[in-house]
């Protein structure tokens, strides 16, 4: 797997996947009816944050992640990223690879901590990876998130210092 720049020739293959993660409305605090190119505007961010993509030997895009400052001014020493690993390539390690690969981002670049600002409580395989690279949750905002079938659920505020 290769983890490189993405550009806008990617954002075709990112597209599909990305759109069944934001309808599914389960993990991000998305609008479920984001529109192409909005979605594409939010998630292909401008230098100096980053947008990146992992393939494989073929090109196929794997999933995407990217990163930027958390806050601006005075706080934006505090990095943040967000991923999306397609569905018919998960449990393969993608999304574990895209996290280590922001938290050297971050790191490399002169961040002094990551956090993530809306972690879903009931999606227990994006916790159980964050914390395994050493995220732990700060504090969890209760009924934060309106889940399609869990109903109310938290949002955690998730942080490692670099």
């Amino acid at each position: 797997m290769l983890i490189r720049e993405a550009n806008t020739g990617d954002w075709p293959a990112i597209w599909p996947f990305f759109h069944k993660i934001v309808a599914a409305g389960e993990t991000f605090t998305y609008p479920i009816d984001l529109r192409e190119e909005q979605g594409r505007d939010w998630w292909l961010l401008p230098a100096p944050n980053r947008t990146v993509v992992a393939v494989d030997d073929a090109g196929t895009v794997l999933g995407t992640a990217k990163m930027n400052n958390n806050h601006m001014g005075n706080g934006s020493h505090i990095a943040s990223a967000s991923y999306m690993v397609d569905p018919a390539h998960s449990g393969q390690g993608v999304g574990r690879a895209l996290c280590e690969y922001t938290v050297e981002w971050a790191r490399a670049a002169g961040f002094r901590a990551m956090q993530f600002n809306a972690v879903v409580e009931t999606n227990v395989h994006a916790v159980k990876l964050y914390r395994s690279i050493g995220f732990e949750v700060l504090g969890t905002l209760p009924e934060g998130f309106r889940h399609p079938s869990k109903g109310y659920v938290g949002l955690h505020i998730m942080h490692r210092a670099l």
